[in-house]
C-alpha cells in the first residue's frame, strides 16, 4: 500500500479542475445519484475519476474482472474551500433505497461485496485549499467470487461515522465478475383486493399488489403490465401505463400497488402481472428479455346484487303465501 499522491497545483490549474469537476457534478455525472450518498447541502469539495489507462472524463467506475483478479485505479478529490480539508475515503456496497434510487451503505455498516473487495491506499486524505489529491485504490476479487453484476462505490466524508446529517459524496463502481450471467425476475406475494359499489348493477375497483424480486445475478429493470379478468378471461380490465421499476441489484425487491377501476364483480377475479426484464450493459444498451407472467385469484361477490335478489325472493315468497292463504280461505 502507498499513501495517496498529492501535488501542488497552480491557482489557474486548480480553478480549471474545480470548474470541470463541479460542472460534471451539476450534470449528475458525479456522486452516487442516491439519497445520503450524494452531496447533502453545501460542500466544499468535489470528486472525480482519475485519468489513466481506464480513460479520462469517466462518469463512474465500470470494470469487468474474473474471480481472483486485481486492478488499480484512483479517485481525485478537489478542495474548493479556503481551509485544509480532511476527508475519510472508503468503499461501500450499493443497494436500492425505498425511493428507488441507488444508495450506498453507511460507513459503519458491514459491506460484503464491492465495499469489501475495494481498499483505498489510506482511510483518509488531507487536501490543501485550492488543490487536489489523487487517492489510489485496489480492487481484489476473491477466487470464489460468484459471477454476475455488482454495484458499490467510493465515498468521501468529512465527519465521523454515524453522525446525523453526515455529508457524503460518492462515485459508483459497477463491477461485472466473469462467468455465466443469469438474469431473472420473479413476482412474489401477488394479491388482488376488490372494493365493490352499493349500486347492484355497478362496477367497483380492484388493487393489484405484488413484490418484484431480482432472482438472478444481473442488474435489471422491470417493465410492468397488470390486469384483472373474470371467469374464462371475460370482463377484463387493464391498468394504465405503469412506470418501469428502478434498477434492481441482484437480491433486491421492489413493492408495487396498481389500482384498476371499472371492475365488474364477476364472483371470481384473476389478477395477472407481466414483467419484461430489461438488461442494460456497460455501454447503456438496453435488451428486453423473456417476459415473466404470474396470476392470482380473489373472490368478488356482488353483495349489493345478492341482497337485492334475496329481498326480491323474499317479497315473491311473501306474495305467494298471501295468495295461497286467500285461496284457502275462499
Amino acid at each position: 500500500m502507498h499513501p495517496p499522491r498529492s501535488r501542488t497545483t497552480t491557482p489557474a490549474e486548480a480553478l480549471t479542475r474545480a470548474a470541470v469537476v463541479a460542472l460534471l457534478a451539476a450534470l449528475g455525472f458525479l456522486g452516487t445519484g442516491a439519497g445520503p450518498a450524494a452531496a447533502d447541502g453545501d460542500v466544499s469539495w468535489t470528486i472525480g475519476t482519475a485519468s489513466n489507462d481506464f480513460g479520462s472524463g469517466r462518469q463512474n467506475y465500470s470494470y469487468t474482472l474474473d474471480p481472483g483478479g486485481q486492478l488499480k485505479d484512483a479517485l481525485v478529490v478537489v478542495n474548493n474551500g479556503t481551509t485544509p480539508l480532511t476527508l475519510a475515503v472508503y468503499a461501500a456496497d450499493g443497494f436500492t433505497a425505498e425511493g428507488g434510487t441507488l444508495d450506498l451503505v453507511a460507513r459503519d455498516a458491514k459491506s460484503t461485496r464491492v465495499g469489501a473487495w475495494v481498499r483505498t491506499d489510506r482511510p483518509d486524505v488531507t487536501v490543501p485549499p485550492g488543490e487536489s489529491a489523487e487517492v489510489p485504490f485496489t480492487l481484489t476479487l476473491p477466487a470464489g467470487a460468484a459471477p454476475g453484476e455488482y454495484m458499490g462505490g467510493i465515498v468521501t466524508s468529512p465527519k465521523q461515522a454515524g453522525e446525523p446529517g453526515e455529508r457524503r459524496q460518492g462515485i459508483r463502481i459497477r463491477l461485472r465478475v466473469g462467468g455465466e450471467l443469469k438474469p431473472g425476475l420473479a413476482v412474489e406475494n401477488l394479491r388482488v383486493d376488490y372494493k365493490g359499489t352499493p349500486n347492484p348493477l355497478g362496477k367497483g375497483a380492484a388493487t393489484v399488489s405484488y413484490t418484484i424480486r431480482n432472482t438472478g445475478n444481473a442488474i435489471l429493470t422491470a417493465r410492468q403490465e397488470a390486469s384483472v379478468s373474470g371467469p374464462f378471461g371475460h370482463l377484463g380490465v387493464h391498468a394504465g401505463p405503469i412506470g418501469d421499476s428502478p434498477r434492481l441489484l441482484p437480491g433486491d425487491t421492489w413493492k408495487v400497488s396498481v389500482p384498476l377501476r371499472g371492475v365488474a364483480p364477476a364472483l371470481r377475479l384473476t389478477g395477472t402481472v407481466t414483467l419484461v426484464p430489461l438488461l442494460t450493459d456497460a455501454s447503456n444498451s438496453v435488451a428486453p428479455l423473456a417476459a415473466v407472467e404470474t396470476t392470482a385469484q380473489a373472490w368478488t361477490i356482488p353483495w349489493a346484487l345478492l341482497l337485492c335478489v334475496v329481498v326480491l325472493c323474499g317479497l315473491v315468497g311473501l306474495a305467494f303465501r298471501r295468495r295461497r292463504r286467500r285461496s284457502d280461505l275462499g
